[in-house]
């Protein structure tokens, strides 16, 4: 019998110590319905998804390229079936990582997601282990943890922000997705109806959970909500019992969130869907004015209030203030060296969609930069760059390129 490539803890006995109240009632349910269902394949995961590249995480929170001295350490706590580790893997080659979860089943089903797709090939070391985020002293220091909706699966979730912040370096970031209040309204409804009728996360829940969907009147709130922004998502029955059975969840709006977040001792470094947070998107105008003019959490607090389809918040967190490079004298950009943000669908190409999937059309002037910083050494400046142009063109050019994040840059390169 061949062993497996995959080191991991054996399953604990069910007399363990729980180091939350939730643990057991949570282990049992993703046993049952491994999260998520994405489908395993063979070779890289499809697309790239630049939350899980660090150094487009880096350029994201601070505007440069991170100086990484010795190899990348990773952390993904609360892995599921491992979709996001090979995500990490796969987007940071070389890159030490330890993916846990509480559910045996999730993880074998990740053990064979990264097999099959050569994620255990590209990371310098990876460790799938049974292991809850919160039994983990010792494991750190890391530059990036990625925990995606997993929190708010505890019971005492301040706990398990606090023990992760305790195994992050100084300067390193934390992914969290968590549950926001507004955009789940409907869904808490749904929950608690089939709490109410005694329907459980199980095979049982499953058939009546859907039954409720079919048996509601057509224009009932509930039903048309589910069916116009829901049902799609939720044809997997894993996806269901997810969003709809799931023993444990805790939910936010913005007030608590920061309240949740400042208790950590841990700092804000933006939200990873900043889009959804500009009121240009919602506002034009004298009001758009007026929402620009408020502090920033007074802002998205607006947002939070003009918005009740928002249904999570995503967001990075630093152990500590991060500096901020805004790129804004030509000299200093000009001074840098940069390189294609990796996660880009089209290059080489003048229309590509961005790392947010959305449509780019470069100009000649964008695509031919880009092209130059590609085949230049390492570490070449922008100003050393073999173009004809005017310091103030490439300037220019790569400033754009930098805002719309299909390039990232480096610290200035000394003259």
């Amino acid at each position: 019998m061949k062993s497996s490539p995959f080191p991991f803890s054996v399953p604990l006995p069910v007399s363990e110590p729980v180091a939350d109240a939730a643990t057991p009632a949570v282990r049992s349910f993703y046993d049952r319905f491994p999260y998520p269902g994405d489908p395993l394949q063979d070779g890289p995961p499809p697309g790239y998804n630049w939350r899980w590249c660090y150094p487009c995480v880096v350029s994201a929170c601070t505007g440069m390229l991170p100086e990484q001295a010795g190899p990348l350490r990773l952390l993904d706590a609360g892995c599921g079936t491992g979709v996001s580790t090979d995500y990490l893997a796969h987007l940071n080659p070389g890159a030490e990582i330890l993916a846990v979860d509480i559910s045996p089943g999730t993880l074998e089903v990740a053990r064979r997601r990264l097999e099959r797709s050569g994620g255990t090939r590209v990371a310098g070391s990876l460790r799938i282990e049974q292991r809850s985020l919160l039994d983990l002293q010792g494991e750190g220091p890391f530059d990036l943890i990625n925990s995606v909706g997993v929190l708010h699966h505890l019971r005492q979730p301040e706990a398990g922000l606090k023990a992760l912040a305790a195994l992050l370096r100084p300067g390193g970031l934390l992914h969290l997705f968590l549950y926001a209040d507004g955009g789940r309204w409907e869904i808490h409804r749904v929950q608690a109806a089939l709490s109410l009728m005694g329907v459980n996360g199980d095979g049982e829940g499953l058939r009546l959970g859907r039954q409720l969907f079919d048996a509601l009147p057509p224009a009932n709130r509930l039903r048309l909500h589910h069916e116009q922004r829901w049902a799609l998502d939720t044809a997997a029955d894993v996806n269901f019992a997810d969003m709809y059975l799931h023993p444990q969840e805790t939910s936010y709006d913005i007030k608590r969130l920061f309240d949740f977040v400042d208790q950590a001792d841990l700092s804000f470094a933006g939200f990873s869907n900043p889009q959804v947070w500009d009121p240009a998107r919602l506002l034009s105008g004298e009001l758009l004015e007026r929402a620009r003019a408020l502090p920033e959490r007074e802002r998205w607090a607006l947002v939070e209030a003009l918005d009740p389809d928002i249904s999570h918040f995503e967001f990075f967190l630093s152990r500590g203030e991060l500096p901020r490079q805004t790129w804004e004298d030509d000299s200093t950009l000009l001074a840098a060296h940069g390189c294609r943000n990796p996660c880009l669908w089209g290059w080489p190409g003048a229309s590509l969609l961005d790392p947010d999937l959305r449509p780019r059309d470069l100009t000649p002037d964008a695509v031919e930069l880009l092209t130059q910083i590609e085949q230049a050494p390492p570490d070449t400046a922008l100003r050393a760059l073999p173009l004809d142009w005017e310091p103030a063109r490439i300037a220019g050019t790569a400033r754009w390129l930098w805002q719309h994040r299909l390039l990232l840059l480096s610290a200035p390169v000394p003259a």
